[in-house]
């Protein structure tokens, strides 16, 4: 006896459907991504990669939408292991309020899993940001990464380099991201709860102000990554250094 569609559990879905409605997520600012996106926008509680060739081809760009709508919304957004020194005031001038970013330096390998999986476990953010040792990254880390992100009220990126697009993941979420010219990234998912995505999608990246060369953004080594808030005193740094701890309600960091 045949079971009809309509009398199926809620968790139950077709190969060619997204995930049952009722996931929590946030807008990531594009239509076209969040048409192809579980939730329509990216999802909360759970982790997503962002898998690149290298970093500096707009990853963070790619985010933009998302960290101005957090930290508007004073909620904490982290930063764990940047591959780069922060550049603050390209992040401001996107209307992104630099006192609810957090970063955390952690350069051991092993400190650095831990950290994720502690800031994992705290849900105590708005988004969380993490670059992730290549060499050193196994699937049950990812696993692991993934049960303690079901709590978190927010979305949880994992920053990986191309070779982790050919290695098992227990995430969710994959996406892939490559370089196109003229201020643009394509963005292909790998892996997400809904219908395989055939073509790859070409995004307009929000553009640098024109107070800002673009090469501030594209160029390896100068990734714009924050600092203190743009209203900050002139006896006060302009890059944020492993040191730094935000307001007396943000969490501690760990170096």
């Amino acid at each position: 006896m045949s079971i009809q569609p309509s009398a199926w559990p809620a968790t139950v879905r077709r190969a060619t459907q997204f995930a049952p409605e009722g996931i929590r997520a946030t807008s990531s600012g594009f239509p076209a991504l969040d048409s192809q996106l579980p939730g329509g926008g990216w999802p909360h509680g759970v982790v997503t990669e962002l898998i690149a060739r290298e970093s500096g081809i707009g990853e963070l760009r790619l985010l933009i939408p998302l960290l101005r709508q957090l930290t508007l919304e004073r909620r904490f957004v982290i930063l764990l292991g940047p591959p780069h020194q922060p550049y603050a005031p390209a992040l401001a001038s996107f209307g992104i309020n630099l006192d609810y970013l957090i970063i955390v330096q952690a350069t051991q390998a092993a400190d650095r899993l831990w950290a994720v999986e502690q800031s994992l476990r705290s849900a105590s953010f708005g988004a969380l940001l993490a670059w992730l040792p290549q060499a050193r990254t196994r699937p049950e880390h990812i696993r692991r990464f993934q049960m303690a992100a079901q709590g978190c009220s927010g979305p949880a990126f994992l920053f990986r380099e191309l070779p982790a697009q050919l290695e098992a993941s227990a995430a969710p979420l994959r996406l892939l991201l490559l370089p196109r010219p003229e201020q643009q990234i394509s963005v292909q998912i790998l892996k997400r709860r809904g219908p395989v995505m055939a073509q790859p999608l070409i995004l307009n990246l929000p553009h640098p102000p024109a107070t800002l060369h673009p090469r501030h953004w594209s160029r390896p080594g100068r990734v714009p990554l924050p600092a203190r808030s743009a209203e900050r005193t002139a006896s006060e740094p302009t890059t944020l250094h492993s040191g730094w701890r935000g307001p007396a309600s943000a969490p501690t960091t760990a170096n």
